[in-house]
């Protein structure tokens, strides 16, 4: 059986809205729109998630042109791979370390590598996010933790 791209786009957006909703209802309490509640955001984007999904899956079926997917698994396993090491690194390291590891084990999933583009990428967003995070909002991350 074939799928159309938009199928399971459709799907994956209606799986990630559910485990959004049901997260947010489950351990967070709602609210009302007049008193929202921590879980009232993500209980909102959830329903529209699903709503969407269901929209671009049932909106490809009526389409004639389903082919064959040839599913990348090499940039998604780099792009997993990714996110684990940022997530990995961020508290040993700091963000700037996470983010540097992120951008260019991220950029090993695209057709080509250029280091010099991804090096200039790692500077400016390292140094956006710090001023963004660290600088502007305050949070309690550290740059480097060396």
């Amino acid at each position: 059986m074939q799928l159309h791209r938009d199928v399971i786009a459709g799907t994956l957006f209606i799986l990630i809205g559910a485990f959004a909703l049901l997260v947010a209802r489950r351990y967070y309490p709602v609210g009302s729109a007049m008193r929202m509640g921590p879980g009232y955001f993500p209980a909102v984007v959830g329903a529209l998630l699903i709503l969407l999904g269901a929209w671009i899956g049932l909106r490809a079926f009526r389409l004639r042109d389903w082919e064959r997917i040839d599913w990348g698994w090499k940039p998604l396993a780099w792009i997993t791979a990714s996110m684990l090491l940022f997530g990995f690194l961020m508290p040993r390291f700091g963000m700037i370390p996470a983010l540097a590891a992120l951008f260019f084990v991220a950029a090993a999933a695209g057709r080509e590598f250029r280091f010099r583009e991804v090096l200039i990428l790692t500077v400016l967003m390292c140094a956006f996010a710090g001023g963004v995070f660290v600088y502007g909002l305050k949070l309690p991350y550290r740059l480097l933790a060396f």
